[in-house]
């Protein structure tokens, strides 16, 4: 079968591999569509961060050359079920696992970046506690999004946000604008998205953000002029540094920055932008314990592959029109690939 597999930086191929068969505690799926994550973008550009190049890694057993894709759909090849998968390894014995926080193992890994296979692929072998079935009314396209809208949900769900409160979202690409759909879900009374992209801050204003220019503005100067003194709490999706420092900076007394993003390099803050206004900075890793209650606002119209994707090509053109794009053209959001 044809797959997409990483070798290195910038050196991801599309390979004729073997098809995979049904194991123990494992499931066959035909895959339907693949998301490109920010996090395989990482990993072409600056990788390996989640990547085993030197061991194996430990709960995949597997290492480079290894199967991109994480955010995918399908259908269960033996009995016909649509699924997503929930991608994290995790080993269910470190403190983090018996705390029932699985995304924080001392040993986790994403299925389609830490090896045993990938959505990149046209099929996939997955482990069952992986698998969860989502209902007609979910199409496979829309149950490629499950993933990153996992990541965004999480984001509210763990941060101080309250019904009735204001939000700044900094970076509208994919996560970004999923967390502005979480937000509204989630009853942010305002939400203001700062974003360099007009394409994007379109896309941010069409789900109900208050868009805002850093171009023309300055974004932290702005929030508090139009918030009456900042947000309850921002979120950081663009892993930039400067940004960081920006969305702190953009919260009010006593309020809360969510570092959404993976960084590929430091960031250095001043102590004094958090301790003199006795604010909070909070960072989040995937998800735990809430792709039901995607797939359930899915259900509901949120999370709209209508309004997010902006480009479908096939598995071997992924790369130039894919990755490479993705590289060169801010405006773009979402692009799902699909092997055929």
């Amino acid at each position: 079968m044809k797959a997409l597999r990483w070798h290195g930086v910038k050196d991801v191929r599309l390979e004729h591999i073997a098809e995979p068969t049904v194991s123990q505690g494992k499931v066959k799926i035909k895959v339907e569509w693949c998301g490109i994550c920010g996090s395989d973008l990482h990993e072409y550009t600056a990788g390996p961060i989640f990547i085993p190049t030197e061991e194996p890694h430990p709960l995949s057993k597997d290492k480079v050359p290894v199967v991109l894709g994480h955010e995918f759909s399908g259908q269960v090849v033996e009995v016909g079920d649509r699924v997503v998968v929930e991608p994290i390894y995790a080993c269910g014995e470190c403190e983090g696992c018996k705390q029932g926080k699985y995304n924080l193992c001392n040993k986790m890994g994403f299925y389609g970046l830490a090896g045993g296979g990938g959505g990149f692929s046209e099929y996939a072998s997955i482990p069952v506690e992986m698998i969860h079935k989502i209902p007609e009314m979910v199409s496979y396209e829309q149950g490629a999004l499950v993933e990153p809208s996992a990541v965004a949900l999480h984001a509210v769900r763990q941060s101080k946000l309250k019904v009735g409160d204001k939000a700044a979202v900094f970076g509208t690409g994919p996560i970004g604008l999923l967390v502005i759909e979480a937000l509204k879900a989630s009853g942010a009374s305002e939400i203001y998205a700062i974003e360099l992209s007009e394409q994007r801050r379109r896309k941010a204003e069409e789900l109900g953000a208050i868009v805002i220019n850093p171009q023309e503005y300055d974004p932290v100067a702005e929030v508090h002029k139009r918030t009456g003194g900042g947000v309850d709490v921002s979120y950081e999706v663009t892993g930039v540094p400067l940004v960081l420092t920006q969305a702190i900076n953009s919260t009010k007394t006593g309020g809360e920055a969510m570092i959404v993003s993976i960084f590929e390099k430091e960031a250095s803050i001043h102590p004094q932008t958090i301790v003199l206004q006795e604010r909070t900075v909070t960072g989040i890793i995937g998800y735990r314990d809430v792709f039901p209650a995607v797939i359930s606002l899915m259900a509901k119209g949120y999370f709209s592959a209508d309004k997010l994707v902006t480009k479908r090509i096939k598995l071997e053109n992924a790369i130039e029109e894919g990755f490479e794009t993705l590289l060169k053209e801010r405006e773009q959001v979402k692009i799902l690939v699909k092997a055929e």
